[in-house]
């Protein structure tokens, strides 16, 4: 699997999902969902640090490991639109508690520092 294979795949899947929600179904935005979905991408591979040394092929290889990462982050990031800043939010008895961004990254350690 190519990166733009991964991260057309992850698109898509994330698209579904979306529509399989019949509240959100007429508000996809997919264009915002592909910049989630690269931003994600990014910020992944800059968790990993990679070496300068390391081939692009190498590291989008190694990338695939932490497809479910990359897809968890962009899910996030796309639902949080609107809610920038905010870990909680309350209004006519709805609370919505968000979780730690941070914590999607679980499974995802630098190779160097």
């Amino acid at each position: 699997m190519t990166k733009n294979e991964m991260l057309d795949e992850i698109f898509e899947n994330l698209k579904v999902e979306i529509n399989a929600d019949d509240s959100q179904s007429d508000k996809v935005n997919e264009s915002l969902l592909r910049l989630k979905v690269d931003g994600a991408y990014r910020d992944v591979k800059r968790a990993r640090n990679y070496p300068s040394h390391y081939a692009e092929a190498w590291i989008e290889n190694d990338m695939i490991n932490y497809y479910t990462n990359i897809e968890a982050i962009a899910r996030y990031d796309y639902n949080k639109v609107g809610a920038e800043g905010q870990s909680i939010y309350s209004a006519d008895g709805t609370k919505i508690e968000y979780i730690n961004r941070d914590s999607l990254f679980n499974g995802v350690y630098p190779i160097s520092r």
